[in-house]
């Protein structure tokens, strides 16, 4: 087939780079090798845009065991065992098939962390919608949810946390982040390579169709008004076959025999030979005609290029193939010898004994082009406007009463029960703290007395209004939600999610994005051990807020030491620990009651947040909190009202005079706190201790038997009317 520049232009490659395809291979390539190029130099697997970058985060640490490189990262926890890591992401998918988009995103998740040796555990997901009140975003809304739910039910893992944000700019382009959490035994790693020349390629699981083909190219361009005519661009997947496959793999990764493994995700085989070659330094030949497929008549460029799901690829030492493959099959999977390695530096794939592809494994994996791309601040920030330029606040006519309803009112304040209640967040039996029970995930490991906490974070108002401290603020949220329930953080998985990156603009916010998640997690020691980069979020070239997501991972030594949000007995005194400050802009507050964004996201010292977090973890290691709620979106009024409700008991607040306007007092998002409880018997000793750590706190008020929440004269409202609100939208 003649290759023209249509033909070029449709596998979402530029002249330039067709050119540097040429020289590669010193001629024309082939249908099949113009494919495989196009999706392993698409922006969704080449991260040509945003390599420079992310070259710059912090990678290494004292608990990392494995970094950015591989299919998750690795965090040792001791007693030979750790935790692997990773968030994904199914944007476009899901904004064209959301139940199939969401499901697969779960799905290729738990195939990164089970290609590392690892058992899956934990499932979490960041999810953002639209307006709410379209019937648009209640369809992907109930789509991606059902999607997640029918996966992550039907292989076993459960969903134990996550977050659902609802803004305008998500209309047309939702975010679906997937984040999956896993363990293994630190001698069972597995990694990602193909070497040893003779040793046979081994293909197992599904069968090989035309779903999901170019499905990495499709991610890597803006969403239109034509993009339904993507739709088979959308993989399927089959979550029974899925747990099959968790299975046969955690058997064979524990054979001496096994050299490498690989999913084939984005960009299938293409991608999983590529990839396990470049890393081994060699080369690999591939026979088309030995892949188990369910179509007929599949091309080479299809069979390559097909994104069919539950598939995996792997390099044993020769002489086992009969014992692998006879593992799959034990499994009821297919399985077969495809290939071997080979001591040269070519990926050469052969179909009916003819050549179709022979490319340098090399230069499709490692040799995609990077853009040092043009950043530019935005213009819109020059138009914001700051609320003292529009509003007075703290009035004395203004009813706060209605306004904390109206506030808790909010999708995206409200309960999420509706959501998180369709997913099994018990199945294996490891959830200690259940969603909607405090601010992360806890999870025990089995055989010890030792828990992971898990969280999954970014506000992407706070990023549109100043990406550097929002991306910061992201990091800072995860890492203190995991504090809150008593684990000390170590390490952090990111999901980028953000526009074109070719808009100046765009790639200004991306830039600023990343290097506030380098300060912070270089501030608060959590590397990031890897992650997911989604770029070209816009639909007819309107982009989505910058959204970052920061999936945070932190360890308890002691379970039985873990705190929740909830308040737990009258009588307990109630502190803010932290600074409140006149922070309104970008706030829930702002939105819900007047409609506007404002000019500046909160302020964020990191040296204070450090501070902050460190004693909090320490008084509950003391046994000295009998709760602890970190403030985030809705202020001190929402965080007062979750602990109350949470733990079924009232609050009596008295905080007098501070300086504020009643608004902030209520619902400024002032960075940095968090709600503690404790018991008189330990008030003294809480005291002492917030002394000596010299962090701002104030005693703010105690628990009652009462069912009512107070704050001075401001509010006073029965928790049933407050409920009401907060569970008045079924999403």
């Amino acid at each position: 087939m003649e290759i023209t520049k249509d033909l070029i232009s449709a596998h979402n490659l530029t002249l330039e780079e067709y050119e540097k395809i040429k020289t590669i291979l010193g001629r024309e390539p082939s249908l099949t090798e113009l494919g495989m190029y196009s999706v392993l130099w698409s922006e969704h697997c080449s991260y040509k845009s945003s390599k420079p970058l992310l070259q710059e985060l912090p990678v290494v640490g004292e608990y990392i065991l494995e970094g950015p490189g591989e299919n998750a990262g690795v965090i040792d926890i001791g007693d030979g065992l750790a935790i692997v890591m990773k968030v994904e992401s199914h944007n476009h998918p899901s904004a064209i098939e959301p139940y199939e988009g969401a499901a697969t995103g779960v799905g290729g998740i738990i195939r990164d962390i089970i290609t590392m040796g690892a058992r899956p555990i934990a499932l979490l997901n960041s999810l953002r919608f639209g307006n709410y009140k379209s019937p648009r975003t209640q369809y992907l809304l109930n789509g991606v949810v059902s999607g997640i739910a029918g996966y992550g039910n039907c292989v076993g893992v459960p969903t134990v946390g996550g977050e659902t944000y609802f803004e305008d700019c998500y209309d047309g382009n939702p975010l679906v982040n997937v984040m999956c959490v896993g363990i293994l035994e630190t001698k069972n790693m597995v990694r990602a390579v193909a070497k040893g020349k003779g040793n046979p390629v081994i293909y197992a699981g599904s069968t090989t169709g035309r779903d999901g083909l170019g499905g990495a190219a499709f991610a890597s361009k803006e969403l239109n008004d034509q993009s339904e005519k993507d739709r088979p661009a959308v993989q399927v997947g089959d979550p029974f076959m899925e747990k099959l496959l968790i299975e046969a793999c955690l058997e064979i990764s524990q054979q001496d025999y096994l050299i490498g493994m690989q999913d084939m995700g984005a960009a299938g085989l293409t991608s999983s030979s590529s990839e396990m070659a470049g890393k081994g330094e060699g080369g690999m030949s591939l026979d088309l005609s030995a892949v188990p497929q369910r179509d007929k008549n599949l091309s080479p460029y299809e069979m390559m290029l097909s994104e069919s799901q539950e598939r995996m690829l792997l390099v044993v030492k020769s002489g086992y193939e009969d014992k692998a493959v006879e593992i799959f099959h034990k499994w009821g999977l297919k399985a077969a010898v495809i290939g071997s390695v080979e001591a040269n530096a070519l990926l050469t794939v052969k179909h009916k004994d003819e050549i179709v592809a022979e490319v340098p494994a090399k230069s499709l994996s490692n040799d995609a082009p990077v853009y040092n791309r043009p950043a530019k601040k935005p213009a819109y920030l020059d138009g914001l406007k700051s609320i003292s330029d529009a509003i007075t606040f703290g009035k004395a006519n203004t009813d706060f009463n209605e306004t904390l309803l109206k506030v808790l009112s909010s999708p995206t304040i409200g309960s999420k029960k509706s959501i998180y209640q369709q997913y099994d967040y018990m199945v294996g039996t490891n959830t200690v703290v259940l969603p909607g029970q405090s601010d992360a995930a806890l999870m025990r490991i089995k055989g010890t007395q030792k828990g992971i906490a898990l969280s999954i974070d970014g506000n992407s108002r706070y990023c549109y209004l100043n990406p550097f401290t929002g991306g910061q603020i992201a990091v800072a949220e995860a890492a203190r939600n995991v504090v809150c329930v008593g684990a000390k953080p170590l390490a952090v998985t990111d999901g980028l999610n953000f526009g074109n990156p070719e808009n100046p603009e765009v790639f200004w916010q991306f830039q600023q994005g990343v290097m506030g998640i380098k300060s912070a997690c270089e501030a608060l020691e959590t590397p990031v051990v890897g992650g997911n980069v989604s770029l070209y979020n816009e639909t007819n070239g309107t982009a989505i807020y910058p959204s970052p997501i920061i999936g945070m991972m932190g360890l308890m030594e002691d379970i039985d030491h873990r705190v929740t949000m909830g308040f737990k007995n009258a009588d307990d005194v109630i502190f803010l620990l932290g600074d409140s400050l006149e922070e309104l802009d970008g706030s829930e507050y702002l939105k819900v009651i007047h409609d506007m964004m404002g000019k500046e996201c909160p302020r964020l010292d990191l040296g204070l947040e450090k501070e902050v977090q460190e004693t909090c973890l320490s008084l509950i290691n003391k046994r000295l909190l009998s709760s602890a709620h970190d403030l985030s979106e809705g202020g001190l009024a929402v965080a007062l009202f979750e602990s109350c409700i949470t733990g079924d008991k009232g609050a009596n607040i008295v905080i007098g005079a501070t300086g504020l306007s009643d608004a902030a007092l209520l619902f400024s998002e002032s960075q940095s706190r968090i709600l503690i409880s404790v018991s008189p018997e330990s008030l003294y000793e809480a005291i002492t201790y917030l002394e000596y750590k010299e962090i701002p706190y104030q005693q703010i008020g105690m628990v009652t038997k009462g069912k009512s929440l107070k704050i001075d004269d401001l509010i006073d409202q029965p928790l049933e009317s407050l409920e009401k609100s907060w569970k008045s939208l079924v999403l």
